[in-house]
């Protein structure tokens, strides 16, 4: 069974391009290390609620784009031995996150219904 780890991040707006360099280069390693898939979102359609949203759930300023990600995995062992290749890698230090990391929001999850075209 797949595995999924999702993100939901604020990034400054005006650093789209950067962002999305970053996210090319470390994403790259993702998929070195046994991700299927990896689909970077930002955000354009995101509307503020009355209660909870989005924004809020990342602290989100008026000059950031909420992004909305996820990685793909063949399954959650592949997952967690590429988790744990990735604390130790050097690539992954290298290079500081371009939004802060601090208000980033991640988890990983089982799917449990996939429907395809």
């Amino acid at each position: 069974m797949s595995y999924v780890d999702g993100f939901i991040i604020a990034a400054p707006t005006a650093d789209k391009a950067k962002f999305t360099d970053h996210a090319r280069r470390m994403d790259s390693i993702f998929i070195e290390l046994g991700a299927t898939r990896i689909v970077e979102c930002w955000g354009e359609d995101v509307p503020q609620g009355e209660v909870t949203d989005f924004h809020r759930a990342v602290a989100a300023k008026d000059a950031e784009t909420v992004v909305f990600s996820w990685i793909e995995w063949p399954d959650k062992p592949t997952r967690d031995t590429a988790m744990a290749k990735m604390r130790d890698d050097p690539q992954m230090m290298a290079e500081p996150m371009p939004f802060d990391g601090k208000r980033m929001i991640f988890g990983g999850f089982s799917p449990i219904v996939e429907l395809e075209a």
